[in-house]
């Protein structure tokens, strides 16, 4: 098991060898620019190339570049270096998690733990892979282990709060999350998940916890795109009309406002300003299939059969499985043969 773990591993590192061959310069000037401590990190690393901690060092700072299969490589050289750091196990499990590698990160994982049993950041990982998994009792085992080292760490409440949820105890999700934020005020991710349990709920202080969200990480518009959803799932067009117009402001390539700016319209029989507004979202996101299907609702609307047809045909190139819009399509045709 252990020789088919590390082939799987390696499997990892060259599947995409023309990936190395391209990016020899990844320590080099393009990412410089981006993380410019690097060039600091490599310049050492060239006086001292058995050095483990710097190979860890630039390997993190890779995995943060994205260059997820180099920074494997500068783990993997830390670990024939110094094989006692937990640390470097975690860092490689972390990676493989990530790219849903499962029992190839649980085997990282489970050595840096082996070294180092109070390594938080491994039982987390390994609890979030019981509870992708679906292994609840397990996921809870380390957690709780973690909680037993360390009362005040907010992601073990989190993850808690996750198995709960999956569980379908929201009192008890809830709780954890409420737990999460209490631990860190900033935790974007915790806010968002008690946003949603009272979103179900359809619960108005659902809208406090998008704002906390999007307050603690105004970088991820899909806060406030819940509170406008919240609105627009009860029908109150006005109030959702009011955050999508907020998200616009602050950034206008966000494709979804406009989308469902549009499709209130649609509801509300505005077909010409609907279709300003799909216009809109199929500019910024020109494979937005439902955009291109509803805005053939609204031509179809109008008795502009060409212009519909020809919006169904593009919606299905780009989603050759939707449904609706194959019906939508096929109404128009036979009602209208020579088109």
């Amino acid at each position: 098991m252990q020789k088919r773990h590390t082939l799987i591993f390696f499997y990892f590192i060259f599947c995409s060898c023309g990936y190395f061959s391209s990016s020899t310069s990844s320590h080099g000037s393009s990412n410089v620019d981006k993380f410019p401590e690097l060039a600091s990190v490599n310049s050492q690393i060239e006086k001292s190339p058995k050095n483990a901690s710097l190979l860890y060092q630039r390997g993190m700072i890779l995995s943060k570049l994205k260059q997820d299969s180099l920074a494997i490589l500068d783990f993997q050289n830390a670990i024939k270096i110094d094989s006692n750091k937990a640390d470097y196990y975690s860092a490689i499990g972390n990676i493989l998690f990530e790219h849903k590698d499962i029992a190839g990160s649980a085997v990282w994982l489970a050595k840096a733990v082996a070294l180092n049993p109070s390594d938080e950041m491994a039982h987390l990982k390994m609890a979030k892979l019981f509870l992708y998994t679906g292994e609840y009792p397990k996921a809870f085992t380390e957690i709780n282990t973690v909680l037993r080292g360390n009362v005040y760490n907010p992601e073990a409440y989190f993850l808690k709060g996750m198995c709960y949820k999956n569980m379908k105890d929201s009192n008890k999700a809830i709780s954890s999350f409420q737990t999460a934020v209490q631990t860190d005020p900033k935790y974007a991710d915790a806010y968002m998940q008690l946003a949603l349990i009272y979103q179900a709920k359809k619960d108005p202080v659902s809208l406090r916890y998008f704002e906390n969200a999007y307050q603690a990480d105004t970088s991820n518009l899909e806060s406030l795109y819940g509170a406008a959803m919240y609105w627009q799932d009860q029908e109150k067009f006005a109030e959702a009309k009011k955050v999508f117009t907020r998200i616009v402001y602050i950034d206008r390539q966000y494709p979804k406002a406009f989308f469902n700016m549009g499709w209130m319209l649609l509801q509300e029989d505005s077909t010409e300003k609907a279709i300003r507004q799909f216009d809109i979202a199929i500019q910024v996101k020109p494979d937005y299939a439902e955009a291109y299907y509803n805005r053939g609702l609204c031509y179809e609307i109008r008795n502009e059969k060409t212009q519909a047809i020809a919006d169904y045909k593009q919606a299905l190139i780009f989603s050759p499985d939707f449904a609706l819009c194959k019906t939508a399509l096929q109404r128009v045709q036979m009602q209208n043969p020579k088109l």
